[in-house]
């Protein structure tokens, strides 16, 4: 069970408050607490708490999922740094919100960290994989062709030709960085950003590469093996650290987000971890009920079908739903909705069968019930 407060809590807010008013709430509480005005023990701590409910409760997609399925429902489609990215606190905290980069990292490409100076990590990579009910329902492994940029192996990332090296850059000294001083309503502040001459790197090229032109990296085709895990559901993202592209000089590698699609099921509706279907059943077999052989993910089971059972019931299996994510052990139910299946054309014998079901059935009608006048047969 997850130890979290509850979003609304943190913010003081009612759940039905509009984003105007969660923004108020969280810029007067967070300047409160804002490291850099508040020193006491546990202000840190208590900023992030409460710029995380913020994160979440301004985005509407991210709003919906905790109001829908609470943290589970946010933990389990958003990363910790994906749950920051696109919130925007550059308005709320002005220069005071540089301090984002050292608590949650600047929030680029899909939400990983960036390195504060030095060469730039390798930019993240999108793959797209289609899957069916079944892959989704069991898991499985996928070989990813992909083409990315992997460090030239000519200058080994460096950028320069061989028999020549960077030199450091004169600006930032090789450090990457430069340093502004700011004044506002709370003060001095040094405001830190990458150097424009080398832009971060700290060296300058003289001499490019030949064979990337000083790029450090080229294109190339590699092949991955990527493991899906069981319940991942439409709209599934994984994450695999240090797939993505090669950076330069020894700069990390950026991440591969694999965003799954699942095609549709002829057979099955998907709601979470539960499906949904539908079976056709005579009038017959509803009156007098019998066990009929239905298709589940994996494989039929028996469906009793109780005496008496009207068209429109829903009926439930247990356990024969789709696997939680992250808990594949539990798995959700098979909600089965009886529909009544009339035949388009009777047999002779068929047709006598249903005219004395008909005159039964009429008269056992009870008074003050609807009755219906019989015209002449055709």
């Amino acid at each position: 069970m997850s130890t979290k407060r509850d979003y609304y809590e943190i913010l003081g807010v009612a759940k039905d408050a509009p984003k105007d008013q969660i923004k108020a709430s969280y810029r007067k509480l967070a300047l409160k607490f804002h490291p850099d005005r508040n020193k006491e023990a546990g202000a840190e701590d208590k900023f992030k708490e409460l710029s995380e409910a913020y994160a979440v409760l301004s985005d509407d997609e991210k709003r919906g999922l905790y109001d829908r399925f609470g943290h589970a429902g946010v933990d389990q489609r958003y990363s910790q740094e994906d749950i920051f990215r696109g919130a925007d606190f550059g308005d709320i905290f002005g220069n005071l919100g540089s301090i984002f980069e050292s608590f949650f990292g600047g929030m680029g490409g899909f939400g990983r960290q960036r390195r504060s100076s030095g060469p730039p990590p390798g930019e993240d990579l999108r793959y797209d994989l289609e899957l069916t009910l079944e892959d989704a329902f069991r898991g499985a492994k996928r070989e990813l062709r992909l083409r990315r940029p992997e460090s030239c192996e000519e200058c080994k990332g460096s950028g320069a030709r061989r028999g020549t090296s960077r030199k450091t850059c004169g600006v930032c000294h090789g450090r990457g960085q430069v340093q502004h001083a700011t004044r506002s309503v709370f003060g001095s502040f040094v405001q830190v950003s990458n150097c424009g001459q080398c832009q971060g790197t700290g060296t300058l090229l003289e001499h490019p590469c030949d064979e990337c032109d000083g790029e450090g990296r080229t294109m190339q085709e590699r092949n991955l093996e990527v493991e899906i895990p069981p319940g991942v559901d439409d709209g599934s993202r994984l994450r695999l650290g240090g797939e993505g592209a090669a950076g330069v000089q020894g700069a990390p590698r950026g991440d591969l987000y694999v965003f799954v699609t699942v095609r549709p099921d002829p057979r099955f509706r998907r709601d979470g971890e539960h499906l949904l279907a539908a079976v056709d059943v005579d009038y017959a077999r509803l009156a007098l009920g019998e066990t009929i052989s239905i298709s589940t993910v994996d494989g039929d089971v028996d469906l009793e079908i109780p005496p008496g059972t009207t068209p429109g019931t829903r009926l439930r299996l247990k356990g024969k739903g789709m696997p939680e994510l992250r808990r594949p052990d539990r798995r959700g139910d098979l909600f089965v909705d009886v529909r009544l299946r009339v035949p388009g054309k009777l047999s002779k014998r068929g047709r006598e069968l249903m005219e004395e079901l008909r005159d039964e059935l009429a008269a056992e009608d009870k008074p003050g019930w609807f009755r219906f006048r019989r015209t002449k047969d055709k």
